[in-house]
């Protein structure tokens, strides 16, 4: 009888390591008016350098297939 009483503990603390991260997730999202991380866009719908430097690759390489 010792033993699935040890095997419960043992599922227990696995399965509160499983959804400790979900909890956490939930506790923050309802924490902040549905925002989990904060203000994520701070200056507003300003492109970043990364999706212009995207989009300046992307615009390169259908330049040069376009030659082909």
């Amino acid at each position: 009888m010792g033993d699935v009483t040890e095997l419960f503990v043992v599922m227990f603390i696995v399965a509160g390591a499983a959804f400790a991260p979900l909890g956490y997730f939930i506790y923050k999202f309802t924490q902040k008016n549905a925002e989990p991380f904060g203000e994520t866009e701070p200056h507003g719908d300003k492109p970043s350098f990364i999706n212009d430097l995207a989009e300046t690759a992307i615009h390169f390489v259908k330049s040069r297939l376009a030659k082909k």
